[in-house]
């Protein structure tokens, strides 16, 4: 759903007030946590979409994988998880199982275990997890901690959006998006130890509303303006030479209309640099809010565990809630 028509629903409806719950006044939290004693609180997210790519049990991977990455954004370790599936009668029911069975690896890569799940009929294919996880509430990470003078890291490149739309538009080939494939398959467990282990002022996951999204709502959330440096922003091969050609999906336009006015310098922004910052990510990098003086630290140690480590930008005080880019 578009950010704006979802924050107009979200906005009616009754706030919950038990203290347990712990992302109540945490805004534009990645998960729901719910403590349940001193020293534990559960993490629980959920999401589901249709298949960004071809293969059944590649798409299985990667909507787990991307289901997976609300808890670890929050410092959480996912524990257990149940299927949502829609599926058409008109499929082969072996193209359900590669899809389950898909999901199911990159589960237990992560430590969990599937519990159950549900199913319904529908007009196309759609799978995804509901996860409940769990954390130290005294090593919870969230939206809200960004601190002026911060360096901002992300975890993987980007442009996903634009190579699934060139995929659905026969552009290219499945072959053609290996790395980007390889990327949304990756879990953000590895990332997501290490910046527990090196300490982090915040961190959020990039998905479906892009890095200019999920930068701007960190922003908001944390009081503070976010410098993001255009130069240093990476990409998946092909990525720019078809945002060129317009191969722009359509979530991205209502990135752009529902964010785009939260960026200070917006009328000086190149489109294709905008192309990339609104383009709706699945299975998205961390983007974490590191102090200065463990930038190298954090660096070195997610390159070690075979993490990518962008550096780019840095947290300010001036246009708190705004985003600029340089």
């Amino acid at each position: 759903m578009a950010p704006g028509p979802l924050a107009q629903v979200l906005r009616q409806l009754p706030t919950v007030e038990d203290s347990n719950l712990l992302t109540a006044s945490i805004p534009f939290a990645d998960a729901g946590v719910y403590q349940i004693s001193e020293d534990c609180a559960l993490v629980q997210s959920v999401d589901f979409f249709t298949p960004i790519v071809d293969d059944p049990r590649t798409f299985g991977r990667i909507a787990a994988a991307n289901a997976l990455s609300d808890i670890y954004a929050m410092g959480g370790k996912p524990l257990t998880v149940m299927n949502l599936v829609g599926f058409p009668a008109c499929l082969e029911q072996d193209v359900l199982v590669e899809i389950l069975k898909g999901g199911a690896e990159k589960v237990h890569e992560a430590g969990a275990i599937v519990v159950g799940g549900h199913t319904v009929e529908d007009d196309e294919p759609k799978f995804g997890l509901a996860v409940t996880g769990l954390v130290d509430p005294k090593n919870l990470v969230t939206t809200a901690d960004a601190k002026p003078g911060d360096m901002l890291v992300l975890t993987k490149p980007l442009g996903v959006g634009i190579l699934a739309t060139a995929l659905k538009g026969e552009v290219i080939k499945e072959e053609q998006m290996r790395e980007a494939i390889q990327g949304m398959e990756t879990l953000n467990r590895a990332a997501s130890e290490v910046m527990l282990k090196v300490g982090v002022n915040a961190c959020t996951d990039i998905t479906g509303f892009g890095l200019l999204g999920h930068a701007q709502e960190l922003a908001a959330a944390s009081q503070v303006g976010l410098e993001i440096e255009a130069s240093s922003l990476h990409v998946y091969p092909q990525v720019m030479d078809l945002a060129e050609i317009g191969l722009v999906p359509v979530g991205s336009y209502r990135n752009r209309e529902h964010y785009m006015p939260e960026v200070a310098n917006r009328d000086r922004v190149a489109p294709a640099i905008i192309d990339i910052l609104a383009d709706p990510q699945t299975s998205g990098g961390l983007l974490i809010s590191v102090t200065e003086d463990r930038l190298s630290q954090l660096t070195a140690q997610l390159e070690a565990a075979g993490c990518n480590a962008f550096h780019i930008g840095r947290v300010v005080e001036d246009h708190p809630g705004q985003l600029t880019i340089k």
